[in-house]
């Protein structure tokens, strides 16, 4: 039996990578800025990258061989790269998920095999939830790599399957490669309306010849031949048998001229008689179960954070470990903006968070009410916990979160009375609450509210100047715990 004792092994051989007196090799990183010393037979006995840079190098004068690492590398991930090569450490408790992505892609190019699988297999198990929020990135990275099938697949069976609007509706779809756009198409289990997918293949195209008149009825032959021939390898892949008659219509027939015209002649042949045999290819529909998403406003990073406050845990949950299920019970966009439909849908739920986006700015406040809501109330009751909240959540330019919690537990959740249901919405304290008096619509009137001071809760969760706003949209949700 062989006793593996590595602590003390990896702690010296840390510091002799911090001892400055027997190094013969200087690494210089990010355009030269910075030098780091290291020892040649530790390195190329670790990477095979570094055996050949050193068989490369000529040793100057004091026996010392420079090597020069190419200036996209950092010197804080290049730090870490040498602590693992030495000590086989790699410390990512404080590391942000980008960070992480962009050490295991450098482990990759420097040959370090072990630490690029180690690190792709922490973001599967660990950042789902920035990978998904991230997906048209990482997955373009990677797709061109032609590395990481482990995360590969977790991106296109996990996340791009059963979210293709992720890449399709990204800022940054239009730079998508044509090979990648062309592996996307050709998937038959895509969750996405089909003529969704040819609006988005069609918008593709364009974007690739900005020179194209913006009005579709001043294109010229020249203009149709330029739009068929750039996306002459997606055009196959579309399912264009299993439209229906009005999305041929609205969204094919005007493009009808950059199609083969026995294709054009063989879908609307097949729209009048669909038993008729027809020349091209019939590709199978694509094995399609539109869900409706969890929410359109909150992610599943923000569920983590949100459910860590709940429980009042130092360290922030993870989607494997994550103990609550948040349950849709209103919508918005799906069910009104009257606050009585929020008192209507809301009535006798406990446990539960509000979520809102704010018009212009797509700030994203809400508050947790662990109380249960009642519509039934002949005058206004205020109802006493310690353990709600308030908050606002990192989204767009909004880099940081912000939890304020309950300081006036009596005056935590306010109850509507029966007679003005109409007219507000949830109350969290003074401090943050919804109502519409004119309209009675929550994204038409700047009659919602967000303090700037701190009345019943800790602090503001609002750096805007101004005190009122509407929405564009709110979601509440159920928390419940899971078995």
């Amino acid at each position: 039996m062989a006793l593996k004792i590595f602590d003390k092994l990896s702690q010296n051989f840390i510091e002799l990578l911090d001892d400055k007196d027997d190094y013969n090799v200087i690494i210089e990183v990010k355009n030269k800025k910075k030098s780091f010393t290291a020892h040649s037979n530790i390195l190329k006995h670790r990477s095979s990258y570094f055996r050949k840079e050193l068989e490369n190098v000529q040793s100057n004068e004091n026996n010392i061989k420079t090597i020069i690492i190419k200036s996209s590398i950092s010197a804080r991930i290049f730090d870490f790269i040498l602590k693992y090569i030495y000590g086989g450490i790699v410390n990512l408790k404080s590391a942000g998920s980008l960070f992480i992505f962009k050490l295991m892609l450098v482990a990759d190019e420097l040959e370090l095999e072990e630490l690029a699988n180690e690190i792709e297999t922490f973001l599967i198990e660990t950042k789902a939830s920035w990978l998904k929020a991230n997906i048209s990135m990482v997955h373009n990275t990677i797709f061109e790599r032609k590395k990481f099938d482990n995360l590969q697949k977790f991106c296109c069976d996990d996340i791009i399957v059963n979210h293709p609007n992720l890449i399709f509706e990204s800022l940054d779809f239009n730079s998508l490669p044509e090979s990648t756009l062309v592996s996307l198409l050709k998937r038959d289990n895509l969750k996405m309306k089909e003529v969704e997918i040819w609006d988005h293949v069609i918008k593709w195209g364009i974007s690739q010849n900005p020179t194209l008149p913006t009005n579709l009825g001043e294109w010229s032959n020249e203009n149709i031949i330029t739009l068929k021939t750039t996306l002459q390898q997606c055009l196959p892949y579309i399912r264009y048998f299993h439209l229906s008659a009005d999305e041929v219509r609205d969204s094919i027939k005007p493009y009808k001229k950059i199609l083969d015209k026995q294709l054009w002649k063989d879908i609307d042949r097949h729209l009048l008689s669909p038993e008729r045999p027809i020349k091209s290819i019939i590709l199978p529909a694509r094995s399609v179960s539109i869900e409706e998403p969890f929410s359109t406003i909150i992610s599943e990073e923000h569920v983590t954070e949100i459910s860590t406050w709940i429980d009042r845990n130092v360290t922030t949950y993870s989607m494997t470990n994550l103990p609550y299920k948040f349950e849709l019970i209103l919508r918005g966009s799906r069910d009104g903006f009257s606050p009585q439909t929020f008192w209507d849908i809301c009535h006798n739920h406990a446990s539960t968070v509000v979520v809102a986006k704010i018009k212009k700015t797509n700030e994203i406040l809400g508050g947790y009410n662990p109380l249960t809501w009642d519509n039934s109330n002949i005058d206004y009751e205020w109802m006493e916990t310690k353990d709600s909240f308030i908050f606002s959540l990192k989204n767009g330019n909004n880099q940081e979160s912000i939890l304020s919690r309950v300081k006036d537990p009596e005056m935590a959740i306010l109850n509507i009375c029966k007679n003005e249901l109409n007219e507000h919405g949830p109350y969290f304290g003074r401090d943050f609450f919804m109502r519409s008096f004119k309209s009675n619509n929550f994204t038409l009137d700047d009659d919602c509210y967000c303090s700037r001071d701190g009345n019943h809760y800790e602090k503001p969760i609002r750096k805007s100047s101004t005190y009122n706003f509407s929405i564009v949209d709110y979601e509440v949700f159920k928390i419940v715990r899971k078995s």
